[in-house]
């Protein structure tokens, strides 16, 4: 829906509204919703790097200090994005991954997009394994931090391609 459809549908009267939405199966959004984003990783400076790439998101965010942080918040709260550093202490972001994607199996919870915060080359088939939808390789660049969350919350994927061997 246009920008401008948004103004004037918010200043019509609500029988008006009712008829447009069933006439015209008009979808109707929140605008005012910010994405919740859940940040899992042992160190405060990881949590606060991750937080300040995300800041242009303009996100609620959550802190979590290890995977099973992650899951008892999940349980109770749904989530726009969760990222997960792989390197986390108790229940590593692998594991933590796997577990999300099990209860979402089990519908015990919705799905919710996973970003893995990866340190190696092997790393990203263990990434790819644990089903995450999207993958960085760390150190984090803020842009492509930006652009991988971007993607994911609006239901894309998105590897990062730091990992690839330079072509010859």
């Amino acid at each position: 829906m246009a920008a401008g459809c948004e103004l004037l549908i918010g200043r019509l009267p609500f029988f008006l509204i009712l008829f447009l939405i069933e006439q015209y199966r008009l979808v109707v959004t929140k605008v005012d919703e910010v994405p919740k984003v859940l940040v899992c990783g042992d160190s405060d400076d990881i949590r606060n790097e991750i937080k300040s790439g995300l800041s242009m998101l303009d996100c609620e965010f959550v802190d979590a200090r290890n995977g099973y942080e992650v899951m008892s918040e999940v349980s109770y709260e749904d989530f726009d994005l969760i990222v997960l550093d792989m390197q986390t202490g108790k229940m590593g972001g692998m594991a933590t991954c796997l577990e999300i994607r099990l209860e979402e199996s089990g519908g015990r919870c919705e799905h919710v997009p996973v970003l893995l915060l990866v340190e190696r080359r092997p790393d990203v088939f263990l990434a790819r394994r644990a089903q995450a939808d999207g993958f960085l390789v760390k150190p984090l660049n803020p842009i492509k931090l930006y652009n991988a969350a971007t993607a994911l919350i609006e239901g894309g994927s998105y590897e990062d391609e730091s990992y690839l061997p330079e072509l010859v």
